[in-house]
């Protein structure tokens, strides 16, 4: 069976460290526990956390705001991570933010965290296979 997404990249973990980072310097680790970053063609990488109990989108979308906030509209890929004891790992999308990249960047890639625990880079279309 083959295997499902790419290696990662010098770029890609890169990406990972710099969601690492901003979880690790979080406003207030009882309210910040995923951080997401998103890395635009530009080379540009912006960051989000998710609010814990405000009813407020996880961190990806938050992520994709600031880039698209700035103006740096080409998402090329995105990551989130959560802790998990006293690691940090990375955290696959929900539904809701695959949707999101479907919508607003279908080339973009996003890395994901298998059940087995393999870390790899898909397109938006492979997190949501049936979309056409």
């Amino acid at each position: 069976m083959a295997r499902i997404g790419r290696p990662l990249n010098a770029k890609d973990r890169s990406l990972i460290r710099a969601a690492e980072e901003a979880l690790r310097r979080g406003f207030d680790v009882r309210h910040h526990d995923v951080a997401a970053a998103v890395r635009t063609r530009s080379g540009a990488i912006y960051l989000g956390f998710d609010i814990i109990g405000l009813h407020t989108p996880c961190a990806e979308p938050v992520a994709f705001g600031a880039a698209v906030t700035a103006g740096d509209r080409e998402i090329e890929c995105m990551v989130a991570v959560c802790r998990a004891g006293r690691r940090i790992v990375v955290l696959s999308p929900c539904g809701t933010c695959r949707q999101m990249l479907i919508e607003y960047a279908p080339k973009a890639s996003v890395i994901v965290r298998f059940a087995n625990g393999r870390v790899a880079r898909l397109t938006a279309s492979e997190c949501l296979p049936a979309t056409v």
